[in-house]
């Protein structure tokens, strides 16, 4: 799925326009990257939870010449399920 057919999805659900569930979505994952800018985690009761993560500064390779590069320290998005999401890709009850 890609985000023109979740807008789709968006709009008939809740009976708005495309336009409008567009700026709905484009609203929610601004807000959820604002959100990690400022270092706040995302939790979304029944969806999951979004939390921020470090990696370390490493050394690494390059594969076709085996050069050692360095790769700087950086930060990730971590993203965990919650157990209703988990339980409904698995068909739990």
């Amino acid at each position: 799925m890609n985000k023109t057919e979740l807008v789709e999805m968006i709009a008939a659900g809740a009976d708005i326009t495309k336009a409008s569930a567009e700026r709905a979505l484009s609203s929610a994952i601004e807000n959820i990257i604002k959100a990690f800018t400022k270092g706040d985690d995302v939790q979304l009761i029944g969806f999951g939870t979004f939390k921020s993560g470090k990696r370390s500064a490493r050394i690494g390779r390059n594969p076709q010449t085996g050069a050692e590069i360095k790769i700087p320290a950086a930060k990730t998005v971590k993203f965990t399920a919650g157990k209703a999401f988990k339980d409904a890709v698995n068909k739990r009850k």
